[in-house]
């Protein structure tokens, strides 16, 4: 039995205008969804615990089985154990986001304008991280670049201060409101005297486009331990995926993670290439392979409804198609799992509470459902699994 699972990041939402009163899933293409819709079982899912914030480290600890509000350390440690650091038990992770801020006066004054640098690019990204860690870290600080605008501030000591603003929840909101404590925001402030005026900053403006002029810091947590995923489930398996945050989850579990040219945990990623590395796995050897896609989540911070339901039908297109292809091929059976791992409606440009819409198709069955089509509305049609690590036992039938 192969188990394929396809995790469209942030892909529920609202209904709006711009769609014609639809959702993006509403308002895409999707054949290949709607197909498993009419023919699998359709609900809804409790991702994220009502004790705990609407996040991606949460909600895919959830759905890859393991109770996060048991696991859960912060996603800065899992994202610093995808980067290779040794994380030990007296340091702390904390999310550094290079961001753009804009406004005039004094730190305080300005406001968040994109929590992504622009979408900066990773290359741009390390030169000014390795800046900012010569220029800026003291003793017992060390910032290490990562993924586009995703880095990691490691602390030798840390006072367990946990209640840090997320910068994509104040998307064009002054951040006078959402200032950490300090010593954390001196941090912060500094990061954009040496950031403001680097040249990779002006060589951005003047192409038009905006400075990665501050770091943000977010999420500060320590090492996680995570059950062995083959001893929990008795499968090998694999994550793909671009972000550091669902590599650590995987890594942590002790799943492969590969390298995947091309995947850059942006709207610019390979879509493809995930599909032909989910591939990869399954010829390796592997029974459960989880393919995580950033796309939808990041049109949705970006307030482009028509951007996400393009992201959702590539996601269609590019991954599922040539999947369900491959699995029918392979002459095993078979079960997929489609669902995002939150909402992030394009309304509000962040992470919202609600029940996912999920869809779990069997190869061996067919319950025959015209009528369905994989959408939040339709999905309400279904039943109510209460939490993500029911669903993966639901899927995986523990």
């Amino acid at each position: 039995m192969k188990y394929f699972v396809l995790l469209g990041d942030g892909m529920a939402d609202y209904r709006c205008d711009a769609l014609g009163g639809r959702t993006p899933l509403e308002a895409a293409d999707k054949p290949n969804m709607d197909y498993l819709a009419r023919h699998g079982v359709l609900g809804r899912c409790i991702t994220v615990p009502d004790s705990m914030t609407p996040e991606s480290d949460t909600a895919n600890l959830s759905l890859l089985g393991y109770n996060p509000e048991v696991y859960s350390r912060g996603r800065s440690p899992l994202e610093a154990v995808s980067m290779g650091i040794d994380l030990k038990p007296e340091q702390a992770a904390v999310r550094a986001n290079l961001v753009t801020l804009s406004g005039e006066g004094d730190y305080a004054s300005l406001t968040m304008d994109d929590n992504t640098g622009g979408e900066i690019t990773t290359a741009e990204a390390r030169v000014l991280i390795e800046s900012l860690d010569t220029g800026l870290c003291s003793e017992g600080e060390r910032l290490y670049a990562g993924i586009s605008y995703r880095h990691c501030l490691i602390l030798d000591g840390w006072d367990g201060f946990r209640d840090f603003t997320r910068p994509h929840d104040i998307i064009g909101k002054p951040i006078k409101d959402y200032l950490p404590p300090e010593p954390y925001l001196s941090f912060q402030s500094r990061s954009r005297d040496i950031l403001e005026n680097h040249p990779v900053n002006l060589r951005r403006a003047a192409e038009g486009k905006k400075k990665a002029n501050s770091v943000w810091l977010w999420s500060p947590g320590t090492r996680p331990a995570l059950p062995d995923f083959r001893v929990k489930t008795g499968l090998s398996g694999a994550v793909v995926c671009a972000v550091d945050l669902i590599k650590g989850i995987g890594m942590c579990a002790g799943m492969e993670v590969p390298d995947v040219p091309g995947a850059t945990g942006g709207t610019d990623t390979d879509y493809s290439a995930k599909e032909r590395a989910a591939e990869a796995m399954f010829n390796k050897g592997h029974d459960f392979v989880y393919v995580h896609v950033e796309a939808p989540d990041e049109y949705g911070h970006q307030g482009d409804p028509k951007g996400k339901t393009k992201a959702i039908e590539r996601l269609d297109s590019e991954i599922l198609r040539p999947m369900l292809s491959y699995l029918e091929s392979s002459g095993d059976a078979y079960r997929v799992l489609v669902c995002p791992d939150h909402f992030t409606p394009v309304s509000i440009r962040t992470h919202a509470r609600g029940a996912v819409p999920f869809v779990i198709y069997d190869s061996r069955r067919d319950y025959d459902t015209p009528s369905a089509v994989f959408t939040e509305e339709c999905s309400e049609k279904g039943g109510l699994v209460p939490t993500g690590s029911s669903l993966t036992d639901e899927f995986l039938r523990i």
